[in-house]
């Protein structure tokens, strides 16, 4: 049972009747004190509510309802209606403990899914006290590209198998190389969008000149150089997820152009005044601090609190070394199918070596380490030796470059070993990479995508 609380009789009338239609039971109330009476005698699964019920429009009274169901049905969830230049309330709300909020004036499938997924959230099982075993998870759900078993990455399996049936966004947070677009995939893979697009979008690649065109669209003639249609990433990625990666590069004026796709699930291609519905699922990642980036007013509070509705945190492979050897072994096996090594296999010294190492760029460079290595070496036995040598490639204190025998590298293979030598250099960084390499962003990421580094 679904309870609406509005004064407006027009707005009950009309959610009752969309919720009908959908199969939803529905009830409403025309204020907060027969709400909460209501409530008090009646099972409800989930709260509609207005944020103001009278003549005034500070939205207090909605407010102090939230507080009141928050605090008598804890577990209620409650979704909030507010209007678009209430946006900041609407915030205020979700750190009170909304569930979501939607902005007036809405589209009936928007209604919907918010219905769906704060629905299907609160049906899920909690997740238990200690995380499921990795045979467990890998018999309910689709995680054979994840490796480990570390019981923090676990953790996170488990919440990806209860949220993913879900239409919830998803922010995926950790440093630079833990597997963020992995865990992306992993969410789509084991969604009911699974058979549909998956769409990744590198935002930090995206200047704020071409944001419109790249993820909406544009009509032959919108600008000067649109000599051509061009489908923008959310269209190509309808029905199915579209993943935000490197959200937090984005600049101001490109975030207020997503916040308004995300909040009401239209845009309009560019140079046409035809508006277009997204069903799309959106999961985000960063390795940055988006809390800190709003405290600094460099990232809007509205759309962090849009797009983290379920936050994952993954842990840095320093974190997990357990799991070195295992996703060494891994990497062992697929460099040697890429580059017909068979045979290829690590030395009891090789592995202590590796447990032993730091690992900055984590999983990612501890692939592009056993990679490196595995090119350099000619023997199908790698030992700690052979993984110093490499290592040595590497900038160290004495400040020396040492450059791989002659032959051994083609100049594909050098150019990929020093763009990931300089993602790790730089943290990351896309702009200080491609100025270290004399590169343009947009050439850096031709070679990305060339190379399959990820970004």
């Amino acid at each position: 049972m679904i309870l609406i609380v509005d004064d407006d009789p027009s707005v009950t009338a009309s959610l009752a009747l969309l919720l009908k239609q959908a199969g939803y039971a529905s009830h409403a109330v025309a204020g907060p004190a027969d709400a909460l009476t209501w409530l008090a005698a009646n099972r409800c699964d989930l709260v509609l509510q207005d944020m103001n019920f009278s003549r005034r429009t500070t939205g207090e009274e909605g407010m102090e309802l939230l507080a009141q169901v928050r605090a008598a049905h804890p577990a209620l969830p409650v979704v909030l209606i507010t209007a678009w230049g209430s946006i900041d309330l609407a915030v205020r709300g979700m750190k009170a403990g909304a569930s979501d909020f939607i902005v007036k004036p809405w589209a009936n499938e928007q209604i919907l899914q918010t219905v769906r997924t704060v629905l299907g959230l609160s049906a899920a099982p909690p997740p238990s006290g200690q995380a499921p075993s990795r045979e467990e998870l890998d018999a309910a759900f689709d995680f054979g590209h994840l490796v480990g078993e570390d019981p923090r990455l676990r953790k996170v399996l488990q919440v990806i198998g209860r949220v993913a049936p879900t239409d919830a966004s998803v922010l995926i947070m950790g440093e630079s190389g833990t597997g963020k677009e992995l865990i992306a995939d992993a969410l789509h893979r084991n969604s009911r969008r699974r058979g549909r697009p998956f769409v990744k979008v590198n935002l930090g690649g995206i200047s704020s000149t071409l944001f419109e065109s790249e993820m909406f669209g544009h009509v032959r003639g919108a600008f000067t150089d649109a000599r051509q249609d061009r489908e923008g990433r959310f269209s190509m990625a309808d029905g199915g997820t579209i993943f935000l990666d490197e959200i937090g590069d984005l600049d101001q004026p490109s975030q207020v152009k997503l916040l308004r796709v995300l909040q009401d699930r239209t845009f309009e291609v560019l140079g046409s005044s035809q508006k277009r519905t997204a069903d799309v699922r959106v999961v985000s990642a960063t390795n940055r601090n988006l809390a800190e980036m709003v405290g600094r007013g460099e990232f809007r509070e509205d759309l962090l609190y849009r797009i983290n509705l379920i936050a994952l945190t993954l842990p840095a492979l320093r974190d997990r070394r357990d799991d070195i050897p295992i996703l060494a072994a891994r990497f062992i096996q697929t460099v040697s199918q890429v580059y017909r090594r068979d045979g290829l296999r690590l030395s009891d010294d090789a592995i202590r070596w590796l447990r032993q190492q730091p690992w900055p760029g984590n999983v990612r460079q501890l692939r592009q380490s056993i990679e490196r290595t595995v090119l350099i070496s000619e023997d199908a036995v790698l030992t700690a030796a052979d993984f110093r040598r490499t290592a040595d490639m590497e900038p160290g204190e004495s400040g020396r470059e040492v450059l791989p025998p002659v032959g051994s590298m083609t100049m594909d293979e050098i150019e990929k070993a020093m763009i990931v030598k300089s993602m790790k250099h730089h943290g990351g960084n896309v702009s200080k990479v491609a100025e270290a390499l004399g590169l343009s962003r947009a050439a850096l990421y031709r070679r990305f995508e060339k190379y399959e580094i990820p970004g």
